[in-house]
């Protein structure tokens, strides 16, 4: 079993509800358990700021399926939750799952990069990890503590439970 680490966001059609769906979903993925997930965070839109803010959190999980078998469940979500893919970058949606780390694994191509390639610049991605792996180091040596302390979190609220 490989420790895999994914985030969650979405901000379209109830977000918050449609975090907590996915939560529940990744229970359903074969070969592959939910330890954790973290608080749930708000955030400002990276892209067009013309949208809604997004609910973040990150899952914690195990799996023994290979990374793309992975990728291929969470887009099963996806789609199931009404997400369409377009060409737009950082657009509005109802959900996005994206597989962060998988284990100490680098993965670079044409579907999938390992470290997601945008995760260090990411206050609504390091934050929730931060909740649920504190200790962590990623596959280049950086320690994840060192990221997070050095993050603006200004545009990140951590929602109640």
């Amino acid at each position: 079993m490989t420790e895999v680490f994914v985030a969650l966001g979405a901000n379209l059609a109830q977000p918050q509800a449609q975090i907590l769906r996915a939560i529940a979903a990744l229970q359903s993925i074969p070969a592959t358990e939910l330890l954790a997930c973290s608080p749930l965070y708000s955030s400002s839109p990276m892209g067009p700021q013309d949208q809604p803010d997004y609910i973040n959190a990150v899952a914690r999980l195990q799996t023994s399926l290979a990374p793309h078998a992975l990728l291929d469940e969470l887009q099963r979500i996806e789609l199931e939750q009404g997400r369409e893919r377009k060409d737009e970058r950082w657009g509005p949606r109802t959900l996005d799952l994206d597989i962060l780390l998988y284990g100490q694994n680098i993965i670079d191509d044409e579907r999938l990069t390992i470290p997601h390639y945008g995760m260090k610049q990411r206050a609504f991605v390091l934050v929730p990890l931060f909740d649920l792996a504190p200790q962590l180091t990623l596959p280049d040596g950086s320690q994840l503590a060192e990221l997070t302390a050095a993050i603006d979190r200004t545009a990140l609220f951590r929602l109640p439970e």
